[in-house]
């Protein structure tokens, strides 16, 4: 039963005592119902309203001001974002600013779930229709879910970041461009079952123009020997003449011999065998490397699949290797094969696609592992960031190690940004762009091939923007693919050869060859199988 009407106070207007937004008890039952909505309304849309206008206007006064602020803090981000992303990226990523905004936007959602209940009690509910009253308790749930669970999740993944970021990244002072470069070293690094410390089987370098974002990618075989080191690196003390110890001085097992016997000579750095990694490759490209990225080939996967997989422009077929055959170096028939043509992988795929080198050579691999790269810059839109921003966050703490300074994060996004949409050039430091896969190049490289083409690359970057050709997969000139888009076929069909050939090339037929261990015809069928683009 509603209670009596309360006795007119004297000299209250009749106007004011019979007003329904604060006094509902003079309501009819529906006028009720209206009230309860429009206060949860003002409270979604303008926090401190519903009580300005029906409850305690003391703490709608600060609810409104705490409001303005908030709409003034909104408008300013906008602005920064439209003026300096850079700016923005360095606050939200900041060891201290990040604190900072997660306690403010925690706050900002108990201090809305506060005004919600607040507006319960001004709504009244025992003075609701019995029908009316659990519509208005899922209204205020879903609201309060909405506004004050979505401000305190941003809080929970600004932490996650905050906590990503201050594992990966370094607080090393940032560093300039050198000759208006960024350069990065990236390597994939396996420590699997059966081997001796990590060997970074995947050795590339990304060159980014400062100003324009232009990038070129240059691929390291593992295999690479003799490799030098500036005169001004530790290790010229110990290989004068390079790396060049033979066959157990190929540049992936540089990491392992300086970990193990020559960490003394960086007695500063958290990863010695990365740092001299960066010394070899800035000897082999000459040009000096900054940064260093190192990617747990194991953990890979878990990295592309954060990111909802690749799409690639597979231009033959790749195996997926199955398990060495006890006291050989040969593997039991493939457990499954990657197609020709455009696919799109996860992170299982995507590892044996980068990784795979059966009945294929080093060189194939490293163009594969160039294009995975690149799918993954071009892929790695804001949109998915935002979307799979946990996962990406979780995954990469996992797999990642790096020495880029945090302090640089938002140039670097901004830098990531404006490559993305850019043709990235690529050259591999061995067959296809200098030699064949029978020559000995990769043994006893001729830096003064090398290092001329890096220039080159570097100096007719502007001619290269221009001649753009979505026939053109970004190889650089030069090399035996002379930089056109590759087949997405297998293998091309020679003028003579009978059309209905071509569909013998399947799984099952390539499957048949594996079993039987004709490796020969498999090798010819599978031969340049790191031709790839994307799509």
């Amino acid at each position: 039963m509603s209670p009596q009407p309360a006795t007119r106070p004297s000299g209250a207007s009749a106007r004011g005592i019979t007003d329904p937004v604060r006094y509902p008890q003079h309501a009819s039952a529906p006028m009720r119902t209206k009230r309860a909505f429009v206060l949860l309304l003002l409270t979604l849309v303008i926090p401190g309203s519903a009580q300005l206008v029906a409850g305690d206007r003391a703490l709608g006064r600060r609810a409104l001001a705490v409001t303005l602020l908030v709409w003034a803090a909104i408008l300013a981000t906008g602005m920064i974002a439209l003026l300096n992303w850079t700016l923005l990226v360095n606050l939200a990523t900041g060891r201290w600013t990040s604190l900072i905004l997660i306690l403010v936007l925690a706050a900002l959602a108990l201090f809305w779930a506060f005004l919600f209940l607040n507006t319960l009690r001004i709504i009244r509910p025992n003075l609701l229709a019995p029908g009316a009253r659990p519509a208005v308790a899922v209204a205020l749930a879903i609201l309060m879910v909405v506004t004050s669970g979505s401000l305190g999740y941003a809080a929970y993944l600004l932490n996650v970041s905050r906590n990503a970021f201050g594992t990966i990244f370094e607080t090393r002072p940032a560093f300039d461009p050198v000759d208006g470069r960024y350069n990065f070293l990236l390597m994939g690094g396996d420590a699997g079952a059966g081997r001796v410390g990590l060997r970074p089987d995947s050795i590339q370098v990304v060159s980014v123009n400062a100003e324009t974002g232009h990038t070129v990618m240059f691929g390291i075989p593992r295999n690479f020997q003799n490799a030098p080191f500036p005169a001004d690196s530790p290790m010229h003390e110990v290989y004068p003449e390079g790396f060049d110890c033979g066959d157990e001085c190929i540049i992936n097992a540089l990491y392992v011999d300086v970990e193990q016997n020559h960490a003394d000579r960086y007695p500063d750095a958290k990863n010695p065998g990365a740092e001299a990694m960066k010394d070899a490759v800035s000897g082999i490209l000459g040009i000096d490397i900054q940064a260093y990225a190192l990617v747990d080939m194991g953990g890979f996967e878990a990295l592309v699949d954060a990111m909802g997989g690749i799409t690639v422009d597979a231009g033959g077929w790749v195996p997926i290797s199955n398990k060495t055959i006890p006291g050989t170096n040969q593997h039991y028939p493939p457990k499954g094969w990657i197609a020709p043509g455009v696919q799109e992988l996860d992170g299982f795929h995507a590892l044996w696609y980068a990784r795979s080198r059966e009945f294929a050579t080093d060189y194939d691999r490293v163009q594969r592992q160039q294009c995975v790269m690149s799918a993954m810059v071009n892929q790695l839109d804001p949109a998915t960031v935002l979307t799979r921003f946990q996962q990406l966050a979780e995954a990469g703490e996992q797999v990642v190690e790096t020495d880029i300074p945090s302090s640089q994060l938002g140039s670097f996004v901004s830098l990531a940004l404006k490559a993305k949409d850019q043709k990235t050039e690529r050259l591999t430091i061995g067959p296809p762009d200098f030699g064949t896969a029978a020559d000995n190049f990769v043994t006893y490289p001729d830096f003064s091939q090398i290092h001329p083409r890096v220039q080159e690359l570097f100096t007719q970057e502007q001619e290269t923007e221009k001649k753009t050709s979505k026939n053109d997969d970004g190889r650089s000139g030069g090399g035996s693919n002379g930089g056109a888009k590759q087949p997405k076929k297998s293998t091309p069909k020679p003028a003579d050869t009978p059309a209905q050939a071509e569909p013998q090339i399947t799984e099952e037929y390539l499957q048949q060859l594996a079993e039987i261990g004709d490796t020969a015809t498999i090798g010819s069928l599978l031969a340049d199988n790191g031709k790839c683009s994307l799509p």
